[in-house]
C-alpha cells in the first residue's frame, strides 16, 4: 500500500516486489531505484504509475499488481483516492483526474469492463464508488 499526502508531488512507481528478499530497513531514498531495478529484471512485467498531485492535504493510497497502469491527476485540496486492485493477473490501465475540493473517489478490483476506464471528476465535495468483481 501506498500512501501520498504531500502538497506538490509527481512520482513514477515500478513495482513487482519480493518482500521476503527485502530489508525494509535499509531503504532510502539513495538507494531504492536499485532495489526496484534488482526486484524487477524483466521490464515487460512492470507495473507503470504516474501520480500527480498539486494543493494541499491530497492523499492517494494504491494496492495494484504487475500489470496495473494508472494515471492520477489531483488538483485541489482534500481529495482523495483508494485504487485497490484486488492483485488479479488481469492487465489493468484506469486514469483518474480529480479537480476541486474535497473529492473522494474509491475503486476496488479490476476487470474486462474497467480496463480503461476514466474518471474525471470536477467540482466540489463528490464521492464516486466503484466496484469490479
Amino acid at each position: 500500500m501506498f500512501k501520498f499526502g504531500w502538497s506538490v508531488c509527481t512520482l513514477l512507481i515500478f513495482l513487482t516486489v519480493k518482500s521476503q528478499e527485502i530489508d525494509w530497513n535499509r531503504i532510502n531514498s539513495n538507494n531504492i531505484l536499485n532495489v526496484i531495478a534488482t526486484q524487477n529484471p524483466d521490464p515487460a512485467i512492470l507495473s507503470y504509475s504516474n501520480i500527480v498531485q498539486v494543493g494541499d492535504f491530497n492523499n492517494a493510497e494504491l494496492s495494484i499488481n504487475a500489470k496495473t497502469n494508472i494515471s492520477v491527476q489531483q488538483t485541489g485540496d482534500y481529495n482523495t483516492l483508494y485504487f485497490i486492485n484486488s492483485f488479479t493477473d488481469t492487465e489493468n490501465k484506469t486514469a483518474v483526474t480529480t479537480r476541486g475540493n474535497n473529492n473522494i473517489i474509491d475503486i476496488t478490483g479490476s476487470n474486462s469492463i474497467s480496463d480503461g476506464m476514466k474518471i474525471d471528476v470536477k467540482g466540489d465535495n463528490k464521492t464516486i464508488f466503484v466496484r469490479n468483481y
